[in-house]
């Protein structure tokens, strides 16, 4: 089942010369700095290499920069302090009554991303609650400290929340909160509907852009993947989304994409609609990685997926619905 959905056109607004420079300030200061950790790393690897092991997996785990915190939270949300298994408190916001919503956002990122989808989902008669992992957001630092994370730590979070708040009859993730609600279902999470928004690839793709980003040899590069093992307790490939869908643990789910989206390719979605039983993707355009959350197309399409009951939108698993006219700004 194929169908079209086109939002209004957005007014094309060209940045002024000093949102040009600030931009082209940072690009500059980002690839002065990349290129001075990878001359870093290279002289460690020759003298040091357990020191390079070492800086690699700080790399790893060192959250990104934020310069602005995205927020489309409504006001009247009630801020809860859950602790979670590694000590900590992680902050959780709850907003509504009625049968539960659970908003995970993605590395580097907070509960107010995914804040458009709060009030129409409490119109609809739902509680909506969102989660920020360790480190993130208003959040306790995670167990490797400030500004550190590892993605043990949101599954952790999100599990401490449904522990605390009872299960969840929907579950929306962006990036890589997505990939914590893939772990939380193959671990008996059982939610009536599921929305992913720019899911991310597998693990061990990450692994190896982030070590070529780097320029790491292949034995920093392997140590590195046997840590983060280590820490996971398994292997990278057990967090991949897609080979959840022949494991009979996905329920009906959306999945939403942007095709500019230029920190997780539009590919991966494809794969995982076409793996997924019972699935649905949305594609935007022009929108980017974050974007993409505020968008109408996506808040319509996630909460009219959210709200809807009973079994599955019955689509076979190529569907796809185009949303067009999204201009970028």
């Amino acid at each position: 089942m194929t169908g079209s959905v086109t939002s209004p056109p957005a007014p094309y607004a060209s940045p002024s010369w000093r949102r040009r420079l600030r931009r082209t300030r940072r690009r500059a200061t980002a690839a002065a700095q990349l290129a001075a950790v990878r001359a870093h790393l290279r002289a460690l690897e020759r003298v040091a290499p357990a020191a390079a092991d070492r800086r690699a997996l700080d790399l790893w785990c060192t959250l990104p920069a934020v310069p602005r915190r995205q927020d489309g939270r409504p006001a009247g949300g009630v801020v809860h302090r859950v602790p979670v298994p590694r000590g900590g408190t992680v902050a959780v916001e709850t907003w509504g009554e009625g049968p539960t919503v659970v908003l995970v956002h993605g590395w580097g990122g907070w509960r107010g991303q995914l804040g458009a989808f709060v009030a129409p989902l409490v119109d609809a008669g739902h509680r909506v609650i969102a989660v920020d992992a360790p480190g993130h957001g208003d959040s306790d630092p995670g167990y490797l400290g400030p500004r550190r994370g590892t993605v043990m730590e949101f599954v952790e979070a999100l599990e401490a929340t449904l522990e605390r708040f009872g299960p969840a009859t929907g579950l929306v993730g962006h990036s890589m909160g997505c990939t914590v609600v893939g772990q939380v279902l193959a671990a008996g999470a059982t939610p009536e509907r599921v929305a992913l928004v720019a899911p991310n690839h597998g693990f061990e793709d990450v692994v190896a852009m982030f070590t070529g980003l780097l320029r790491l040899g292949g034995r920093t590069a392997d140590h590195l993947r046997a840590s983060l093992e280590e820490v996971a307790g398994r292997p990278m490939a057990g967090f991949d989304l897609a080979p959840l869908g022949e494991r009979g643990v996905t329920p009906p789910t959306l999945v939403v994409h942007d095709r500019d989206d230029r920190e997780t390719p539009y590919r991966v979605a494809v794969e995982l609609a076409a793996r997924w039983p019972d699935t649905r993707l949305v594609t935007t355009q022009g929108l980017g990685h974050h974007r993409v959350l505020a968008s109408p197309v996506t808040v319509d399409a996630v909460v009219a997926h959210l709200v809807e009951r009973g079994p599955g939108p019955g689509v076979t698993p190529a569907a796809n619905t185009e949303a067009s006219g999204e201009t970028r700004r």
